[in-house]
């Protein structure tokens, strides 16, 4: 017998003809496309208004591999931490952040990571495989639902910082944000959806060019080249020359400002000639730049720079009429915060 195919692969227009080519009405497949995508359905058996006779055949066709939740942490902020094992076994981290005015999801778009920055423990694990689009998509739904259950209210946030790199995983984050986006989906707009990247300058001119309306923000941490390069390996392929046209591309495109991700680190980047090199390459486009806490990994080689170098940032950025943030981390007691995840819950060798 032939394997089965993962129903969510199908258009809603491949739906209809496989109706259409089992002698059935075509409306079955809208209504099938309704129950995977808008209701969540996990089974076959769900679908109450099919005839049993057509869930038998669509048991028989296809299979339906949802993700589900092997483990979820709570930490003292509220943060929750869901480690999802998807259909072959392996294991990814999605995050749920709440803070007083809204929720954020953030989701993974990869087991393991394609890139190789030093600082990051998911860039320690081997990338296994690029997760689907339905993998991507039931983490929002999965996280959508525990904020309605513990905080009352629906997701409003969603952003691609977890594991992997999402644009090196492009079709099918677009895919997922789609459908996120979709009415046919979760109705979510897409101003509340962030692409975040390390920087893939020719990856980011193809995200403007899709016109999809999510914002985007660029993990930068260093405008100096030789800096980058040692903190993350790839910039030496993906210049920042590179990135800079990206970004502004991406400006001139979408009209969209960029976010930039900036850790400080102490003896890395934390003196006054790294402050001058983020404000010249600030000018690529109008930003805003997140100053984000450093989280941890084990081995200590990375330390979080003084109050007072984080605060010559904030002087100088404000001083350029950039808006700046500083972001204290949630979830460092559940290895739940930025850079973090790694998989510690999944199985040894997995």
């Amino acid at each position: 017998m032939a394997e089965k195919r993962d129903i969510r692969a199908l258009s809603r227009e491949e739906l209809r003809a496989f109706f259409e080519a089992a002698g059935e009405r075509v409306f079955r497949g809208n209504q099938v496309y309704e129950w995977l995508w808008k209701k969540g359905a996990h089974s076959f058996e769900e679908m109450t208004n099919l005839s049993l006779d057509l869930r038998q055949t669509l048991e028989a066709h296809f299979t339906i591999n949802h993700i589900a939740v092997d483990q979820m942490q709570r930490s003292q902020d509220g943060t929750i931490k869901n480690a999802v094992r998807l259909h072959d076994g392996l294991v990814v981290e999605s995050v749920l952040i709440p803070v007083q005015s809204r929720t954020t999801a953030c989701v993974s778009s990869q087991v393991g990571c394609s890139l190789n920055c030093t600082f990051c423990a998911t860039a320690r694990l081997k990338r296994m495989r690029n997760l689907n689009a339905d993998e991507i998509y039931d983490q929002v739904v999965v996280i959508d639902r525990q904020s309605r259950l513990y905080f009352g209210r629906p997701l409003s946030n969603i952003v691609f910082m977890g594991m992997g790199e999402p644009l090196m995983n492009y079709p099918n984050v677009v895919k997922a944000i789609e459908m996120i986006t979709s009415e046919e989906g979760l109705g979510m707009s897409p101003r509340r959806i962030t692409v975040s990247t390390s920087g893939v300058p020719k990856m980011i001119r193809r995200l403007a060019d899709e016109n999809l309306r999510c914002n985007l923000a660029v993990s930068l941490h260093s405008a100096v080249p030789e800096t980058r390069t040692a903190i993350m390996p790839f910039n030496a392929k993906m210049p920042l020359e590179e990135l800079r046209e990206a970004i502004a591309y991406w400006y001139q495109t979408t009209k969209s400002r960029v976010t930039y991700e900036y850790v400080v680190w102490e003896g890395i980047n934390d003196q006054a000639e790294d402050i001058r090199a983020l404000l010249e390459f600030s000018k690529a486009a109008p930003c805003k730049v997140n100053l984000i806490e450093y989280n941890p990994i084990d081995d200590g080689g990375f330390r979080q720079a003084s109050e007072g170098a984080i605060q010559a940032y904030v002087r100088a950025l404000e001083g350029a009429g950039i808006t700046v943030t500083v972001r204290r981390s949630r979830g460092k007691d559940i290895d739940a915060a930025c850079g973090q995840l790694a998989n510690k819950s999944a199985d040894p060798g997995v």
